[in-house]
């Protein structure tokens, strides 16, 4: 076997040990991984396990073109499970999915499984979609790295342009993969001088819990102090797109949505065109238990993004006093995927990286 089939035979069994507890899994395809892992020889990603999302995950545009450079998807990741609501949990096939860092919380959704797998380095990267923030509030939650692409960038089977592929890994670095693969772009190299950058801890609605706003204002403090970024004044006070979010995924759009959506455009297309970066804490909360977020909605920060198409991340940003992650939302201009993945990768360098 070569090193890459073996690669995919620990990922196997990585799984098999810790799925029973995580419960980030719907299928698993040990014989078909296995098979793709010897047919894959020569090819760029010769057997690099992956998982993909949901049990449709295998056929997205995403991961048919990381299995054509030969990475070899092992399995589908839970997504929240039938009567669920949308914002929660995930439902894996032995279970409710659970965050790897703390047990009776939520990894977030709806890529719930996709983070918890690549949390507990069952595999270094698994594709999502991210309709109001579905990569990267789990991503936030299981303190991994999570990229929501510029929408209209990738094929996507959402009809009403809220949703765009993306892509959960280890690191900024790992997801390197991605756009080399899916989006056809080589990632630049990660900026050696302060990148200028807009910090806005709510961006100007949003209710944040003060732990994790406590947690992302560090991890920002620290950024400029490392000479990563150049905070500039100016803030970034949107509407609140929750109407426009909701009316568009509904399809109907509210003459007061519509107006929350250019508003919005108007104030996001000013600011990057002054301003490369645009730094959030990527939730307003922490993660929830598995009965629920009761009234919050954990898309506050995530889905105003959606709405206007620019590409976001999440990097881990820290924890809360009760071990919870915490995600730095980076918001970058539209079409600029590679130069955020690069603002991103230099961003983790200067953050102290935690790992299960």
């Amino acid at each position: 076997m070569t090193h890459r089939a073996d690669a995919v035979g620990q990922a196997l069994e990585r799984i098999g040990r810790e799925d029973p507890r995580l419960c980030a899994f719907l299928e698993v395809w040990p014989e078909r991984a296995r098979a793709g892992a010897e047919a894959a020889r020569g090819l760029p990603l010769a057997g690099m396990p992956f998982a993909v999302k949901g049990r449709a995950g295998v056929r997205a545009y995403a991961a048919r073109r990381l299995a054509g450079a030969g990475a070899v998807p092992v399995g589908s990741t839970s997504v929240p499970g039938p009567g669920t609501p949308w914002q929660t949990w995930g439902q894996g096939a032995l279970g409710r999915t659970v965050n790897p860092w703390r047990a009776d919380r939520t990894p977030g959704g709806s890529s719930a499984g996709a983070a918890a797998a690549v949390a507990a380095g069952l595999v270094d990267l698994a594709t999502g979609g991210d309709g109001a923030g579905s990569v990267r509030i789990p991503a936030a939650w299981c303190g991994v790295f999570g990229l929501k692409t510029t929408n209209g960038l990738l094929p996507s089977p959402d009809r009403t342009g809220l949703a765009s592929a993306g892509v959960l890994a280890r690191s900024a670095a790992g997801a390197g993969v991605f756009a080399r693969h899916v989006l056809d772009v080589a990632v630049p190299e990660a900026p050696t001088g302060p990148v200028a950058a807009v910090f806005s801890p709510d961006l100007g609605y949003a209710e944040v819990d003060p732990e994790v706003a406590a947690v992302v204002g560090r991890a920002v403090r620290r950024l400029a102090a490392a000479g990563v970024v150049r905070l500039v004044d100016g803030g970034c006070p949107l509407l609140d797109p929750q109407e426009a979010w909701l009316s568009v995924r509904g399809g109907a759009v509210s003459p007061g949505g519509e107006e929350v959506r250019r508003a919005n455009d108007a104030v996001l297309d000013a600011l990057f065109a002054r301003t490369p970066l645009l730094l959030t804490p990527t939730t307003p909360n922490r993660p929830h238990g598995h009965d629920g977020p009761g009234a919050t909605y954990s898309t506050a920060l995530t889905w105003a993004f959606n709405l206007s198409g620019h590409p976001a991340a999440s990097v881990p940003a820290g924890f809360t006093p009760d071990g919870c992650p915490v995600g730095l939302q980076l918001v970058a201009e539209r079409g600029a995927d590679a130069e955020l993945l690069a603002a991103a990768r230099a961003v983790e360098r200067a953050l102290p990286a935690v790992r299960l």
